[in-house]
C-alpha cells in the first residue's frame, strides 16, 4: 500500500470576532479627525502667509512678484527663518529631515512646535518641499502623547499607526491611500489574524481624516486633462518609455542626495546650511520661473490647465530644476516632504514628452511620468500607482501604468533611497 505523503494545507489565519474591533473605532475616529483637522490647519495658515509675502508685500516695495529679486530674498529669508527654528526653537524641529521616511518615529511633544512652526514658514516661503512627512511626524508625536494618556490601556503602538494613515487620507482626500500604504508596510511584518483585521482601524482613521479634509477643504487631484480613449500598442510603448525614463532620473537625484547633504552639513550650524540652501534655491528659481516655487500642487494644476503653453525646452528646464530645487531643500534641512514635488517633476516630464512627441497623449504622458518619477523617490509602490491614477481620473490608463511600473521597479528596487541613516550613508 501506497504511504500517504500528501498533506494538509495550513488552516489560514482565522477573522477577529467583531468585539475585538470595536474597542478600536472611537480612537481611530478621533485621531483620523484630528490629523486632517491639524493638516488643514497647517497647510490654511501657511497659505495665507505665502498670499501675503507674495502678494501685498513685494506690491508695497514696488518688487516684481515673481522677480529674480524677489524669489532670491523670499528664499535666502525662508532660510534664516527656518533656520533661527532649528537653531533656538526646543527640540531643534526634530532629527535631520534626510533621515526620515513617510513612517515617521514617535517625537517628544517639546519637538512638535517648532517642527510645525518650520513647517509653515518653509511652505510659506517657497522651497520645494511639500506638507506630508513634519504633518505625519507632528501628528504621529500627539497622538502617542494623548493617547497613552487619555487612553492608557491601549496598545501604545496603535497610535502611530492610525496617526499616519489618517494624515495620509487626509493629506490625498481619500483612505485608499492611507490601506495601501498600511498595507505595504504590514507585508513585511507578522500579522495576527486576516489583513483586513489589522487595517480595520487605520482604515478607519484614514477614511475620517479624508472625509474630514474634504469636508473642510474640498481638495481635488484631478488635473483636468483630457481623457484618454482606447489604448492602442503605440500607448504601452509609450508609458513604458517615460516611466522607464521618470525612474532613471529620479534616480539620478537619489544617488546625488547623500553628496549634497555632506556638503551641506560641512557647514555645520542652521544658521549657514539653511540659508546657503535658500541662495542655491533661488539660483534656481531665477532659471526655472515661479512655476518651480512651493510645494507644487497648485503649480502642477497650472501645467495642466494649458499642455500646449510651453516648449518641450521649458518643460524639460522645469522639470530638471524642480528635481533639483526638491534635492537642494531636502538636503539643506528644511522641513518637508518629497511626494508633491516629485509630482511636478513628473507631470512637467510628461507634458515634455507630448510636447515632443504629440502622439503622446498628456494624460498618459502624465500619469506614467509621475509614476516613474515617484517610484524613484518614495519607494512607496501603491502610493505611487494611486496618485498617478487619480491625477488623471482616466480607467484606461490603469492597466497602461500596471505594466508600465514594472520595468521602472526593477530599475529603483534594491537601490539606495533618498533617505540617509544618522552616518550619512544612504537606506537601501
Amino acid at each position: 500500500m501506497a504511504q500517504e505523503t500528501t498533506q494538509q494545507a495550513p488552516p489560514s489565519a482565522p477573522t477577529a470576532p467583531a468585539r475585538a474591533l470595536l474597542p478600536f473605532i472611537l480612537p481611530a475616529v478621533a485621531v483620523g479627525v484630528a490629523a486632517s483637522l491639524v493638516f488643514v490647519g497647517v497647510s490654511t495658515v501657511a497659505e495665507q502667509l505665502q498670499r501675503v509675502l507674495w502678494g501685498p508685500l513685494p506690491d508695497a516695495l514696488g518688487v516684481g512678484r515673481y522677480s529674480v529679486l524677489w524669489m532670491f530674498v523670499m528664499l535666502v529669508a525662508t532660510g534664516v527663518a527656518v533656520g533661527l527654528v532649528v537653531w533656538k526653537i526646543p527640540g531643534r524641529a526634530g532629527p535631520d529631515p534626510a533621515t526620515l521616511a513617510l513612517s515617521a518615529p514617535v517625537m517628544p511633544p517639546a519637538v512638535l512646535p517648532g517642527l510645525v512652526l518650520a513647517t509653515g514658514l518653509m511652505l510659506a516661503g517657497g522651497p520645494s518641499l511639500g506638507p506630508e512627512n513634519p504633518i505625519i511626524a507632528a501628528n504621529v508625536g500627539l497622538a502617542a502623547w494623548l493617547g497613552g494618556r487619555l487612553l492608557p490601556r491601549t496598545p501604545g503602538s496603535l497610535w502611530p499607526v492610525l496617526a499616519e494613515a489618517g494624515t495620509i487620507g487626509a493629506l490625498f482626500g481619500t483612505p485608499v491611500a492611507a490601506a495601501l500604504v498600511i498595507s505595504e508596510a504590514l507585508a513585511g511584518q507578522p500579522m495576527r489574524g486576516r489583513l483586513w483585521d489589522n487595517v480595520f482601524a487605520p482604515l478607519t482613521a484614514g477614511a475620517c481624516g479624508a472625509v474630514t479634509t474634504t469636508l473642510v477643504a474640498r481638495p481635488t487631484f484631478d488635473l483636468g486633462l483630457p481623457p484618454m480613449g482606447h489604448p492602442h500598442w503605440r500607448d504601452a510603448v509609450a508609458a513604458l518609455v517615460i516611466a522607464s525614463a521618470a525612474a532613471v532620473l529620479g534616480m539620478c537625484a537619489v544617488y546625488a542626495f547623500p553628496y549634497v547633504h555632506a556638503g551641506f552639513r560641512r557647514l555645520r550650524h542652521p544658521m549657514l546650511m539653511l540659508p546657503a540652501g535658500g541662495v542655491v534655491l533661488g539660483a534656481l528659481a531665477a532659471l526655472g520661473g515661479h512655476l518651480t516655487l512651493f510645494k507644487g500642487l497648485s503649480e502642477v494644476g497650472e501645467l495642466a490647465r494649458d499642455p500646449q503653453g510651453w516648449s518641450a525646452g521649458q518643460f524639460a528646464t522645469m522639470t530638471v530644476v524642480k528635481l533639483a530645487a526638491l534635492l537642494v531643500a531636502a538636503s539643506c534641512g528644511f522641513r518637508g516632504g518629497r511626494i508633491f514635488p516629485a509630482v511636478f517633476v513628473g507631470t512637467a516630464l510628461g507634458l515634455c514628452a507630448h510636447a515632443l512627441v504629440p502622439a503622446v497623449h498628456p494624460s498618459l504622458g502624465v500619469a506614467t511620468g509621475v509614476l516613474g518619477m515617484l517610484l524613484a523617490i518614495t519607494r512607496q509602490a501603491w502610493v505611487s500607482l494611486f496618485t498617478a491614477a487619480v491625477l488623471v481620473a482616466s480607467p484606461s490608463i490603469i492597466a497602461l501604468l500596471c505594466i508600465a511600473s514594472l520595468p521602472a521597479w526593477l530599475l529603483v528596487t534594491g537601490r539606495p533611497q533618498m533617505q540617509l541613516r544618522a552616518d550619512g550613508t544612504p537606506v537601501r
